[in-house]
């Protein structure tokens, strides 16, 4: 009986996450059997939860409209991660005899890019034994301490005559 509970635990666990949109524009998420806004939506996308958005009457997969309605919301507010030039070039496609390559191409695309910044947090921390956020700190640390330093050096020493252990020798060496 124990393993027939941990094999239905599993699968579950690795099941796609249903989420019902019903004629409201209400979203319910039945894993947790409770109503979400699109900004909950966002959050499982950001948290790399598998789900699928349905139409509550029909069944039909409505994934695609509401990854659209959080990307036309997030452009519209903020600052843009696609560009208007990005825009008209992608509407362009459509109708075009590559359209049907334009799609793969920019996941593609996508994942390089994505695999690539891991690549170079990898890097960077394997050099640093830190994250470049973490490197970027410290850096800024040293630079504030080091014109802390530069403005005591310059204000203590204004109006002062210079005593005989700090002035340079002439060409003499005197």
């Amino acid at each position: 009986m124990l393993r027939g509970t941990i094999l239905r635990a599993n699968i579950s666990m690795s099941a796609t996450r249903i989420i019902k949109k019903y004629p409201n524009r209400r979203l319910y998420d039945t894993e947790i059997s409770s109503y979400i806004t699109i900004e909950d939506v966002r959050q499982l996308i950001v948290d790399g939860e598998e789900f699928e958005v349905r139409d509550a009457k029909t069944g039909e997969d409505l994934t695609r409209s509401v990854l659209l309605q959080i990307i036309a919301e997030h452009e519209s507010a903020g600052e843009p991660v696609l560009s208007t030039q990005l825009l008209a070039q992608i509407i362009r496609f459509y109708g075009d005899s590559l359209q049907g390559f334009i799609g793969n191409y920019l996941e593609r695309s996508m994942q390089l890019f994505l695999d690539q910044q891991q690549q170079f947090r990898q890097q960077m921390g394997g050099m640093l034994g830190q994250t470049p956020w973490a490197m970027m700190n410290q850096l800024t640390e040293r630079n504030l301490e080091m014109w802390k330093e530069l403005q005591r050096n310059l204000t203590g020493s204004v109006g002062q005559k210079p005593d005989a252990d700090r002035r340079t020798p002439d060409k003499r060496g005197r």
